[in-house]
């Protein structure tokens, strides 16, 4: 059944509101035919006390984004080919009734408890487009507890302006990450990511001889005189053998959500 276009309307200018609200994080990628949409916040809560918050979104999902008007007819089956799916109620009432409907949000194709949830499926107004939209949503433990990435990656040609329906569906993404963390307890993020690693020192050969320490001697001095040079060490016959590749783990599936942001 085609969904009448007043509902596409609706939710556009519901997801324009909350693209004005200043919690809209960024749209880190933008091109003709897609974009990619990045928050992340860090929470009190323990992953575990996390997970089973975010499979559960009757409880935190903004009912105004759903088709049926109630966030409590949502469910979301965490395990590969499960349903993040909504139920629209029966009608039966005086002149009117009608059968129970159904909508299937996004389906599942990663579920690793306590760790990251994946699954592919258009949102809101982009289900009426034959775009793909992939949602990655990746947790981890940090020093003030624990820290939630959520990106929503959309290729694929649509009738939407992209410049425009970007900036709307991010502001519908910050939404729900913000529903999601404010009963866990969120941390303020630093203002500037954290780096590692000191800034290498300088060797001698990269300093120039200083005056009256030997630097127009040594510039004086003739070729001959120079240390020849030690013969290179033959290699060994019997190379050491390769360590045996590690299994990856489940961080290394998700290295594209660290702090480096992908070039706009």
């Amino acid at each position: 059944m085609t969904l009448p276009m007043r509902v596409h309307a609706a939710a556009l200018a519901l997801a324009a509101v909350a693209c004005a609200s200043p919690a809209v994080a960024e749209v880190t990628r933008s091109t003709d035919n897609g974009f990619v949409s990045r928050h992340e916040v860090v929470v009190k809560a323990s992953p575990k006390e996390v997970w089973l918050a975010l499979i559960s979104p009757a409880g935190w999902w903004r009912s105004e984004h759903t088709w049926s008007g109630d966030a409590k007819n949502l469910t979301l089956m965490p395990q590969a080919g499960g349903c993040f799916c909504e139920t629209i109620p029966e009608v039966d009432e005086p002149g009117r009734f009608t059968l129970e409907g159904s909508v299937e949000h996004m389906r599942v194709v990663q579920a690793y408890p306590e760790a990251a949830l994946r699954m592919i499926g258009s949102l809101g107004p982009l289900q009426s487009e034959p775009v793909t939209g992939v949602l990655t949503i990746a947790i981890s433990k940090s020093a003030e507890g624990t820290r939630i990435v959520w990106e929503y990656n959309v290729g694929g040609p649509m009738r939407y302006e992209v410049p425009v329906i970007s900036k709307a569906v991010d502001g519908v993404m910050g939404a729900q990450l913000a529903a999601l963390a404010k009963p866990l307890g969120v941390v303020a993020m630093p203002d500037t990511p954290i780096t590692s690693g000191a800034p290498a020192k300088d060797t001698a050969e990269d300093k120039p001889a200083a005056a009256g320490q030997g630097g127009a001697k040594a510039a004086a001095m003739p070729a001959a005189a120079a240390k020849p040079a030690a013969p290179p060490k033959a290699a060994p016959s019997n190379p050491p053998p390769k360590p045996a590749p590690k299994i990856p783990s489940v961080e290394a599936a998700f290295d594209d959500l660290e702090d480096e942001k992908p070039p706009r």
